[in-house]
Protein backbone atom coordinates (compact mmCIF):
# COMPACT_ATOMS: atom_id res chain seq x y z
CA UNK A 1 0.00 0.00 0.00
CA UNK A 2 1.38 3.38 -1.00
CA UNK A 3 1.50 6.22 1.52
CA UNK A 4 -0.93 8.24 -0.61
CA UNK A 5 -3.63 5.59 -1.03
CA UNK A 6 -5.77 6.85 1.82
CA UNK A 7 -6.24 10.30 0.28
CA UNK A 8 -7.38 9.11 -3.17
CA UNK A 9 -11.02 9.20 -4.17
CA UNK A 10 -12.39 6.39 -6.32
CA UNK A 11 -12.08 8.64 -9.37
CA UNK A 12 -8.51 9.57 -8.44
CA UNK A 13 -7.58 5.93 -8.09
CA UNK A 14 -9.04 5.13 -11.51
CA UNK A 15 -7.06 7.97 -13.09
CA UNK A 16 -3.83 6.85 -11.41
CA UNK A 17 -4.35 3.33 -12.74
CA UNK A 18 -5.32 4.40 -16.27
CA UNK A 19 -3.53 7.67 -17.05
CA UNK A 20 -0.49 6.02 -18.61
CA UNK A 21 1.99 7.47 -16.11
CA UNK A 22 3.84 5.78 -13.28
CA UNK A 23 6.04 3.31 -15.17
CA UNK A 24 9.22 2.21 -13.38
CA UNK A 25 12.39 3.80 -14.70
CA UNK A 26 14.55 1.72 -12.37
CA UNK A 27 18.12 2.01 -11.19
CA UNK A 28 21.03 2.76 -13.44
CA UNK A 29 24.67 1.75 -13.07
CA UNK A 30 26.22 4.59 -11.00
CA UNK A 31 24.22 5.95 -8.05
CA UNK A 32 24.76 8.88 -5.73
CA UNK A 33 22.96 9.55 -2.46
CA UNK A 34 21.69 13.12 -2.06
CA UNK A 35 20.82 14.32 1.45
CA UNK A 36 18.84 17.50 0.95
CA UNK A 37 18.66 20.14 3.71
CA UNK A 38 18.75 17.72 6.68
CA UNK A 39 19.29 20.72 8.93
CA UNK A 40 17.95 21.48 12.39
CA UNK A 41 15.90 24.31 10.85
CA UNK A 42 13.86 21.80 8.83
CA UNK A 43 14.09 18.66 10.95
CA UNK A 44 13.20 20.44 14.18
CA UNK A 45 13.00 18.73 17.56
CA UNK A 46 12.26 15.07 18.19
CA UNK A 47 8.89 16.13 19.56
CA UNK A 48 5.34 16.59 18.20
CA UNK A 49 5.10 19.21 15.46
CA UNK A 50 3.40 21.84 17.64
CA UNK A 51 6.22 21.74 20.17
CA UNK A 52 8.94 21.68 17.52
CA UNK A 53 7.49 24.66 15.65
CA UNK A 54 7.83 26.82 18.74
CA UNK A 55 11.61 26.51 18.43
CA UNK A 56 12.08 25.89 14.71
CA UNK A 57 9.24 27.55 12.73
CA UNK A 58 10.16 25.52 9.63
CA UNK A 59 10.85 22.26 11.47
CA UNK A 60 8.80 19.10 11.05
CA UNK A 61 9.32 17.43 14.41
CA UNK A 62 9.36 13.78 15.42
CA UNK A 63 8.28 12.44 12.00
CA UNK A 64 11.38 14.04 10.47
CA UNK A 65 13.56 12.24 12.98
CA UNK A 66 12.02 8.95 11.89
CA UNK A 67 13.12 9.89 8.35
CA UNK A 68 16.59 10.80 9.66
CA UNK A 69 16.88 7.31 11.16
CA UNK A 70 16.09 5.79 7.75
CA UNK A 71 18.43 8.16 5.91
CA UNK A 72 21.21 7.07 8.25
CA UNK A 73 20.61 3.45 7.20
CA UNK A 74 21.09 4.40 3.54
CA UNK A 75 24.01 6.67 4.39
CA UNK A 76 25.90 3.90 6.17
CA UNK A 77 25.18 1.53 3.29
CA UNK A 78 26.33 4.08 0.70
CA UNK A 79 29.56 4.71 2.57
CA UNK A 80 30.20 0.98 2.92
CA UNK A 81 29.68 0.45 -0.82
CA UNK A 82 31.64 3.50 -1.95
CA UNK A 83 28.59 5.29 -3.33
CA UNK A 84 29.11 9.08 -3.52
CA UNK A 85 27.22 11.09 -0.90
CA UNK A 86 26.32 14.73 -1.54
CA UNK A 87 24.68 17.04 0.98
CA UNK A 88 22.93 20.35 0.50
CA UNK A 89 22.21 23.10 3.00
CA UNK A 90 19.75 25.95 2.53
CA UNK A 91 21.61 29.02 3.75
CA UNK A 92 20.13 32.50 3.75
CA UNK A 93 21.05 35.62 5.67
CA UNK A 94 19.75 39.14 6.01
CA UNK A 95 22.25 40.14 3.33
CA UNK A 96 20.41 37.85 0.89
CA UNK A 97 17.11 39.71 1.24
CA UNK A 98 17.15 41.05 -2.31
CA UNK A 99 17.49 37.53 -3.79
CA UNK A 100 15.52 35.62 -1.14
CA UNK A 101 12.46 34.64 -3.14
CA UNK A 102 10.87 32.89 -0.15
CA UNK A 103 11.06 35.79 2.29
CA UNK A 104 7.68 37.26 1.38
CA UNK A 105 6.01 33.90 2.04
CA UNK A 106 7.41 33.68 5.58
CA UNK A 107 6.45 35.60 8.69
CA UNK A 108 9.10 38.03 9.99
CA UNK A 109 9.51 35.91 13.14
CA UNK A 110 10.18 32.74 11.19
CA UNK A 111 12.70 34.56 9.00
CA UNK A 112 14.61 35.84 12.04
CA UNK A 113 14.87 32.36 13.53
CA UNK A 114 15.97 30.83 10.23
CA UNK A 115 18.73 33.40 9.98
CA UNK A 116 19.92 33.70 13.56
CA UNK A 117 19.44 30.46 15.50
CA UNK A 118 23.09 29.36 15.54
CA UNK A 119 22.62 25.60 15.18
CA UNK A 120 19.70 25.92 12.73
CA UNK A 121 21.68 25.75 9.47
CA UNK A 122 23.76 22.77 10.57
CA UNK A 123 23.13 19.22 9.35
CA UNK A 124 21.71 17.09 12.16
CA UNK A 125 24.38 15.19 14.05
CA UNK A 126 23.35 11.61 13.08
CA UNK A 127 23.90 12.51 9.41
CA UNK A 128 26.97 14.71 9.84
CA UNK A 129 29.18 14.71 6.73
CA UNK A 130 32.56 13.02 6.79
CA UNK A 131 35.71 14.59 5.43
CA UNK A 132 35.65 14.31 1.67
CA UNK A 133 31.84 14.33 1.36
CA UNK A 134 30.66 17.33 -0.59
CA UNK A 135 28.33 19.85 1.06
CA UNK A 136 26.71 22.30 -1.37
CA UNK A 137 25.12 25.47 -0.02
CA UNK A 138 22.13 26.84 -1.88
CA UNK A 139 19.76 29.79 -1.79
CA UNK A 140 16.80 28.28 -3.63
CA UNK A 141 14.69 25.14 -3.51
CA UNK A 142 16.38 22.89 -6.07
CA UNK A 143 19.83 21.49 -5.36
CA UNK A 144 20.58 22.18 -9.03
CA UNK A 145 19.63 25.86 -9.24
CA UNK A 146 22.63 28.23 -9.17
CA UNK A 147 24.92 25.56 -7.64
CA UNK A 148 27.64 23.17 -8.92
CA UNK A 149 25.44 20.15 -8.11
CA UNK A 150 24.91 18.96 -11.68
CA UNK A 151 28.57 19.51 -12.59
CA UNK A 152 29.56 17.39 -9.59
CA UNK A 153 27.21 14.54 -10.53
CA UNK A 154 28.38 14.61 -14.12
CA UNK A 155 32.03 14.60 -13.01
CA UNK A 156 31.35 11.50 -10.93
CA UNK A 157 29.61 9.74 -13.81
CA UNK A 158 26.37 9.45 -11.85
CA UNK A 159 23.24 8.27 -13.67
CA UNK A 160 20.98 7.52 -10.69
CA UNK A 161 20.17 10.02 -7.95
CA UNK A 162 18.70 8.76 -4.67
CA UNK A 163 17.00 11.79 -3.14
CA UNK A 164 16.43 12.01 0.62
CA UNK A 165 15.82 14.84 3.07
CA UNK A 166 13.42 17.72 3.53
CA UNK A 167 10.84 18.91 2.77
CA UNK A 168 8.84 16.73 0.36
CA UNK A 169 6.75 19.48 -1.22
CA UNK A 170 9.60 21.98 -1.42
CA UNK A 171 13.29 21.27 -1.89
CA UNK A 172 12.80 17.54 -2.45
CA UNK A 173 10.25 18.04 -5.20
CA UNK A 174 12.23 20.85 -6.84
CA UNK A 175 15.39 18.74 -6.85
CA UNK A 176 13.56 15.68 -8.19
CA UNK A 177 11.96 17.62 -11.05
CA UNK A 178 15.30 19.13 -12.04
CA UNK A 179 17.04 15.76 -11.79
CA UNK A 180 14.46 14.23 -14.12
CA UNK A 181 14.89 17.20 -16.46
CA UNK A 182 18.63 16.42 -16.59
CA UNK A 183 17.67 12.81 -17.44
CA UNK A 184 18.88 11.14 -14.27
CA UNK A 185 17.17 8.05 -12.95
CA UNK A 186 15.58 9.40 -9.78
CA UNK A 187 14.70 7.30 -6.74
CA UNK A 188 12.93 8.65 -3.66
CA UNK A 189 12.99 6.27 -0.67
CA UNK A 190 9.53 6.81 0.80
CA UNK A 191 10.55 6.77 4.46
CA UNK A 192 13.52 9.10 3.89
CA UNK A 193 11.59 12.30 3.17
CA UNK A 194 8.92 14.21 5.06
CA UNK A 195 6.98 17.45 5.23
CA UNK A 196 5.38 19.71 7.79
CA UNK A 197 1.91 19.02 6.35
CA UNK A 198 1.05 15.36 5.93
CA UNK A 199 -1.27 15.78 2.94
CA UNK A 200 1.42 17.81 1.11
CA UNK A 201 3.83 14.96 1.73
CA UNK A 202 1.47 12.35 0.31
CA UNK A 203 0.29 14.34 -2.72
CA UNK A 204 3.81 15.28 -3.75
CA UNK A 205 5.09 11.72 -3.41
CA UNK A 206 2.22 10.54 -5.62
CA UNK A 207 2.94 13.21 -8.22
CA UNK A 208 6.67 12.48 -8.25
CA UNK A 209 6.04 8.75 -8.55
CA UNK A 210 3.74 9.27 -11.52
CA UNK A 211 5.98 11.61 -13.48
CA UNK A 212 9.49 12.22 -12.21
CA UNK A 213 10.83 9.51 -9.92
CA UNK A 214 10.43 5.99 -8.63
CA UNK A 215 9.14 6.26 -5.05
CA UNK A 216 10.28 3.07 -3.38
CA UNK A 217 10.43 1.60 0.14
CA UNK A 218 13.69 2.53 1.82
CA UNK A 219 14.45 -1.10 2.56
CA UNK A 220 14.26 -1.93 -1.14
CA UNK A 221 16.63 0.92 -1.96
CA UNK A 222 19.01 -0.26 0.75
CA UNK A 223 18.93 -3.76 -0.72
CA UNK A 224 19.78 -2.43 -4.18
CA UNK A 225 22.72 -0.46 -2.77
CA UNK A 226 23.96 -3.57 -0.97
CA UNK A 227 23.94 -5.47 -4.26
CA UNK A 228 25.50 -2.64 -6.29
CA UNK A 229 28.89 -3.45 -7.74
CA UNK A 230 30.81 -0.28 -8.37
Amino acid sequence: MAVWDDILTADDRWVVENCGFGARRGFGSKPALAIIDAQYNFVGLRRPARESLEIYPSGIGERAWEAVDWIKVLLLTARHKGVPVVYTRALRSERDAVIDSFRRKRSPGATRVLHWRPEGPEIVEPLAPRDGEMVIDKKYASAFFATPFEVLLRSLGVDTLIVTGFVTSGCIRATVVDAASYNYNVVVPEECVDDRIRVSHKVNLLDMDLKYADVRPAERVRGWLEEWKG
